[in-house]
């Protein structure tokens, strides 16, 4: 019974959330629910693993039944039947009934209903590409329920009609943004105001479009530009539902170290994000920079290299590089890479010259990196590399829709079910796994368009959607190595390391890749489960050197700097990138650039670097 009032009750709720959600609903989270283990308290996984599941004791000698019927219970909700619907089924036919009778009585129930209603699918399938449910009915009405393409059509031309008027530039709110705008072309308005137009006519809000314009930059092709929508909204809800409990507690004891910014002048020159986004220059592009002019004082060893998202709020990249020695940064978009976008600035001393891929090369297409997709991939959709890796994954609901989507047309789609079907895939990552199946991708497959091993992430108690969140917060391998690889003909003997922010160890599997020794690594890394993932990693590969971790970035003193620079000898590199929690493109709560509570924890990067730089300088004159 309780479990009947429990699925009644979320079903309430979820009905409640679906009238009040102004997006796509296939954007909102899927979760497996164990209902006597799960932790209400607790919204940092997407997915409360229904197998951790554990009965309270119970005496011998059978097991209590509740098992059978939560397990029965996660599985048909992971099938897409309505939780009503379900519980009334299991209601009937017991807890212990084969799940094969309580899915023949589900169907049931669904014959019943389609009989009541004849346009309930028509509804449905178009309530799931988001358009009202009054117009959906209106233009069945009108259109009837077989036409689906005029109903499309006719959706499609209400929701252009009823477009809001696209605002004067004064008229819109910048708050959000570090400084105001001075630097816009009052000539590029009328088409800028295209670009919004047709971004708005794709669902996305007048405030979004704005933003991707002003960030992406006006000659930004709509393809990019709603790609980069897109990823802020999947980073919006990585940052919602999977922050670790761990990581909002406030410090203790430890006083915040901070070098407080200077307010940007009002003439400051901002950084433009160049189009393409290829730096100093990758493998597979010709024309690069070989050579730079860095400040005298920065030139050489002690290396180090910074980095974070290259989308962040206006000013801040200016402030980084202020701070890091008034060196430009390199922006690169790992999809000239790899076959998976990735958008970052790099800010580092290293030379640019002789720059070589790692080896073997990374796979530079989806089709590449995913050969058994290519017997199933249509050719209508027209994707060759995916968008940027983040924390969240596509619901299983969501595949389910888009499958049913596709299986009402025989042979090749309509263009609106094209159109709905190529927007979801791009949004969540989505590949083909069938004639008209998709799939979002699973860890070991993020693992390799990333460059790590396989299973680098499996195992040790980490749990799917952790896995998720740390590959999602983790370097492109591929792309840090070739910027690293200028280090190998430098330290045939090995290299000393100070990493801050290690995350899963992107820096020393680049490294490791490279086939650079790694005489000592200093780890400054404050989740125990990505310690863990290095510490494995250092020993499955048979590393020579040491491994020494830390918990705190900002417990590591310049007294403490200066007892390990005398134990090991002093550091070569320095490498790491701080939090972007406060800085990427979809935290519209938390978005306060480098005042934020974790992303001001750069400043801390600035202080070990700068204590590294000064304490080989007095080892260097002693």
């Amino acid at each position: 019974s309780s479990l009947i009032a429990y699925c009644l009750d979320e079903r309430r709720d979820t009905h409640h959330a679906d009238r009040n959600f102004a997006g796509d609903r296939s954007s909102l989270p899927y979760i497996r629910i164990s209902l006597d283990s799960a932790d209400w308290n607790n919204d940092t996984d997407l997915e409360l693993e229904i197998d951790n599941y554990q009965p309270s004791p119970s005496p011998p000698p059978s097991p209590p039944p509740a098992i059978t019927s939560d397990e029965m219970f996660a599985t048909l909700v992971d099938m897409g039947f309505p939780l009503e619907m379900i519980a009334r089924a299991i209601q009937e036919n017991g807890p212990g009934a084969d799940t094969s009778v309580i899915i023949d009585t589900i169907s049931k129930y669904s014959s019943n209903c389609e009989a009541g209603s004849s346009k309930s699918k028509t509804i449905d399938h178009f309530l799931a590409m988001g358009f009202d449910e009054e117009k959906v009915i209106k233009a069945i009405q009108e259109h009837g329920e077989d036409n689906m393409e005029e109903i499309a059509n006719a959706l499609v031309s209400c929701a252009a009609e009823k477009l809001p008027e696209v605002k004067e530039e004064d008229d819109i709110d910048w708050s959000e943004s570090d400084d105001e705008d001075d630097e816009k072309d009052p000539g590029s308005s009328l088409a800028n105001g295209s670009q919004l137009r047709s971004l708005m006519k794709m669902g996305f809000s007048h405030l979004e479009a704005s933003l991707a314009l002003e960030r992406c930059g006006e000659d930004e092709s709509l393809a990019d530009l709603a790609d980069f929508i897109c990823a802020a909204q999947m980073a919006r809800e990585s940052d919602e539902f999977h922050t670790d409990p761990e990581e909002r507690k406030p410090s203790h004891d430890v006083k915040k170290r901070r070098i407080e910014p200077t307010r940007e002048p009002k003439d400051t020159q901002l950084v433009r994000l160049p189009n393409p986004m290829i730096g100093f220059g990758v493998p597979n592009e010709p024309g690069g920079i070989t050579h730079r002019s860095l400040p005298p004082s920065v030139r050489g060893p002690p290396y180090f290299y910074y980095e974070n998202v290259a989308l962040a709020p206006k000013g801040v990249w200016e402030t980084f590089s202020r701070h890091l020695y008034d060196i430009a940064p390199e922006f690169v978009d790992s999809k000239y890479i790899c076959a998976a976008a990735r958008k970052r600035g790099y800010i580092h001393n290293l030379p640019i010259s002789n720059r070589f891929e790692i080896q073997p090369p990374p796979k530079y297409t989806v089709q590449e990196a995913f050969p058994l997709s290519k017997r199933w991939w249509p050719t209508w959709d027209p994707r060759t590399k995916l968008n940027c890796i983040l924390t969240v994954t596509a619901s299983a609901q969501l595949t389910f829709r888009i499958r049913k989507a596709l299986e009402a047309h025989t042979g090749e789609p309509p263009d609106h079910v094209k159109k709905y079907v190529i927007e979801e895939c791009r949004r969540w990552n989505l590949v083909w796994v069938g004639e008209t199946k998709t799939a979002p991708l699973e860890a070991d497959e993020m693992e390799n368009l990333l460059g790590y091993p396989r299973n680098h992430t499996r195992g040790g108690g980490m749990s799917r959607s952790e896995r998720f969140k740390s590959l999602g917060n983790s370097f492109q391998v591929d792309t840090v190595a070739y910027h690293l690889s200028v280090l190998k003909p430098l330290y045939p003997k090995g290299i000393n390391v100070l990493s801050l922010f290690t995350g899963i160890g992107g820096g020393e599997v680049a490294l490791h890749r490279l086939q650079i020794p790694m005489r000592v690594v200093v780890s400054v890394e404050i989740s125990e489960i990505n310690r863990s993932i290095l510490k494995d990693f250092w020993k499955q590969t048979n590393q020579k050197g040491e491994l020494v971790e830390f918990s705190d970035v900002q417990r590591v003193t310049k007294d403490k700097i200066k007892e390990l620079m005398k134990r090991y000898g002093g550091f070569d590199l320095v490498i790491g990138g701080s939090p972007c929690n406060n800085l990427a493109g979809g935290n519209r709560v938390t978005r306060n650039g480098l005042d934020g509570d974790k992303s001001v924890l750069f400043y801390e990067y600035c202080r070990i670097l700068e204590s590294v730089r000064e304490l080989t300088e007095e080892m260097r004159g002693s």
